[in-house]
């Protein structure tokens, strides 16, 4: 039998920075002088071409365009991407198309342009307003570049719009934290993405780790910048997610719903359902940017099935990220597995206090939010 495809989007890696903050594991790369704009956009849309098979019929419903730092492209490559993924597979008439962009680089993008392309939501690495945390983070902003940044926005026309922010940060008090997120709300975002700065390894910060916080403090800074989000009308919908109503991030809620998604670019990854077999693959583009751009390399350089009995992780890796968690039906349907393959499992956390289940619904207790780590390791299974 035909499986039911999930929703489909396409995440899009810019792999250049103006400079490399020394907390980031992501795949990003110091931009050379002149960005190989023309010669990257062309391998872009060979690789979308490449891989259009994989919708398998279905229309993107979300577009993120991530890095590095997206807004270094002109706006007129960031259309041609756009316009590629439309005419080679089809983008939803209500699709979320959505920009990462930085403060410190705002003058160099034209955020009228990037609306005239398509953009309709704008993710600003603001991480915090703290001018001296702002330097110990390597950023190559300040506070005041936010103000100049915003007013850039509100003039483009853009009203869906992201702030970024770091909490735990190197000196941070809980009450820099709170006020991180009130300097933040006085520019009215429709979303904010508060998360614990974390030491990652093949980071400058794991080579010579700064001083953080201590855990009670962190636990204060979490509960006290939570109960003030919601104080002032967002809902946390998502473990560092936060939002007005109507507000959530269409492109996170397909990941976190284990829906499926094509990955252009360097060290993008990608999550695609057969829905012939209902085999699910997760694959990774070659991460270097020279090496995505030769021609005699190609674009995907991982591609692997996700094994029967990892699908509970996989599946739950995502879904208990969520609050609200998710409809027992879904993990039927896009994992392949009846809801009694992990009964044992599921009970044993529910009597442990980490989820609430009924016959419709599985999601995290507050306590299974906070031991999210936890909550999983019950899910994983030896290789």
């Amino acid at each position: 039998m035909p499986t039911i495809l999930p929703p489909l989007s396409v995440y899009v890696h810019i792999p250049w920075c103006v400079r490399k903050c020394p907390y980031c594991d992501f795949n990003s790369h110091t931009s050379p002088t002149q960005l190989p704009v023309e010669a990257y956009l062309k391998c872009l849309i060979e690789d979308l071409r490449q891989d259009k098979a994989l919708a398998q019929g279905r229309r993107v419903e979300s577009i993120f365009f991530g890095g590095g730092t997206p807004s270094l492209f002109p706006h007129a490559a960031i259309a041609e991407i756009i316009e590629a993924i439309d005419t080679h597979i089809g983008i939803k008439t209500q699709a979320e198309i959505t920009l990462e962009a930085n403060p410190g680089t705002a003058e160099q993008g034209n955020f009228g342009g990037f609306k005239s392309a398509g953009i309709n939501r704008i993710s600003l690495g603001v991480q915090s307003f703290n001018d001296q945390r702002l330097k110990t983070l390597g950023r190559i902003h300040n506070s005041a570049d936010v103000t100049v940044a915003w007013k850039m926005l509100e003039k483009s026309g853009i009203d869906n719009i992201n702030i970024d922010l770091m909490h735990g940060l190197p000196g941070q008090t809980d009450e820099e934290a709170t006020d991180d997120l009130d300097q933040a709300l006085q520019f009215h975002p429709q979303h904010i993405s508060w998360y614990q700065l974390t030491i990652e390894k093949n980071t400058a910060f794991y080579s010579a780790p700064p001083s953080l916080p201590d855990e009670d403090a962190l636990i204060n800074i979490q509960d006290q910048g939570h109960a003030y989000l919601l104080s002032k009308g967002f809902e946390q919908y998502e473990v560092s997610a936060y939002s007005l109503p109507l507000r959530k991030s269409a492109h996170n809620m397909n990941y976190w719903r284990f829906g499926d998604y094509l990955a252009l670019g360097a060290g993008a990854h990608g999550k695609i359902t057969q829905a012939d077999t209902g085999l699910i693959q997760r694959y990774r583009k070659t991460r270097q940017p020279d090496d995505y751009m030769d021609k005699t390399k190609n674009y995907t350089a991982h591609n692997e099935a996700i094994a029967k009995e990892q699908l509970p992780l996989e599946f739950m890796m995502n879904a208990m990220r969520l609050t609200q968690g998710v409809q027992v039906e879904d993990f039927e349907r896009h994992t392949g597995l009846e809801l009694a393959s992990i009964s044992p499992t599921l009970n044993t956390l529910q009597n442990r206090g980490l989820i609430e289940i009924d016959q419709s619904l599985i999601k995290p207790s507050p306590t299974g939010q906070r031991f999210l780590n936890n909550l999983l390791e019950a899910f994983i299974t030896p290789r």
